[in-house]
């Protein structure tokens, strides 16, 4: 049975931009924007249910699980991003955190048509996730089939689940362990979601892989400590977090940081401790990640 898609509140027609095309340049992108802010502000209304989906990730990955994305179009390409973005934030390996594209990579730049409708594909990607993994699903709609498919593949596995959508309705529950649905409402492009929707989607997903990490001890303070410092601009980031969380000069900090094999929490523990990279590298360990930990000797 095909979903009543007129009936999703993320197709209907938002009273606020009914005159759109009759509006100047400014008052289109103030409306925008206005509207870009109730939907972030909806998404923090559904911090629980994003804080349980932190959890959920954090200790799939501490457990050696992984993590993955799953979407079509809009949701897709934010999951994918989302994915992307954790190897040189967190130093996280990127075979563990993964975005699944309906349609597939190829669909990350041009879309494919129907591959969203697909559920036999997404049931056998979501079919690759084991017990011990989470799947996150992405459907600012919460009907897209590819999405149902791999979520249910998923669960069928063992699993654990978490769809985010910008569609609340009845039924939801039933789709995931966790359901994020943030009340979007219209977009002022009607059914555009990469609009509105989008921005709410990023927002959760942002707070949850950001939250998740901080929890895996990826942070100490608020600083970054499992960066990869890749090129000029990250290096220099590195460079500055050893000077501020090491409470060392910048020459100290990038004797420290080669010494450490460019490794930002082994040279803050080497600048805090004394110790050598070897013996700083054990400390954290046995600190199971935690920079303040490691540097207060209590691992």
């Amino acid at each position: 049975m095909k979903p009543d898609w007129g009936a999703l509140p993320t197709e209907s027609r938002n009273p606020r931009s009914r005159r759109l095309d009759e509006m100047p340049t400014s008052r289109v992108v103030a409306l925008l924007i206005e509207e870009d802010r109730r939907a972030v502000a909806a998404a923090a209304r559904q911090s629980p249910a994003i804080t349980r989906a932190a959890i959920l990730a954090a200790d799939a990955l501490a457990a050696g699980g992984r993590i993955f994305f799953v979407g079509a179009g809009t949701s897709g390409r934010l999951g994918f991003l989302e994915a992307a973005e954790c190897p040189p934030t967190f130093g996280s390996d990127p075979d563990r955190i993964r975005g699944i594209m309906a349609g597939g990579e190829g669909a990350i730049i041009r879309a494919v048509e129907g591959a969203e409708d697909r559920e036999d594909e997404g049931r056998r990607e979501g079919g690759s996730a084991d017990k011990g993994d989470v799947v996150i699903g992405i459907s600012a709609s919460s009907v897209t089939p590819f999405v149902r498919g791999a979520l249910a593949a998923a669960r069928d596995k063992g699993a654990r689940t978490v769809l985010i959508t910008c569609s609340p309705g009845r039924g939801l529950k039933a789709l995931a362990d966790v359901v994020i649905a943030i009340p979007t409402g219209p977009e002022v492009l009607t059914g555009s979601t990469r609009l509105k929707a989008g921005s709410a989607t990023k927002a959760a997903l942002n707070a949850i892989t950001t939250a998740a990490m901080v929890r895996l001890g990826k942070s100490y303070e608020n600083l970054m400590v499992d960066m990869r410092p890749t090129n000029a601009k990250l290096r220099d980031r590195a460079l500055r977090i050893v000077v501020t969380a090491g409470e060392v000069d910048r020459a100290e900090a990038e004797r420290l940081l080669e010494a450490a094999g460019n490794e930002v929490k082994t040279a803050i523990v080497m600048a805090r401790t004394g110790l050598s990279a070897t013996d700083a590298r054990a400390r954290i360990a046995r600190a199971k990640g935690h920079v303040r930990v490691a540097v207060k000797g209590k691992a």
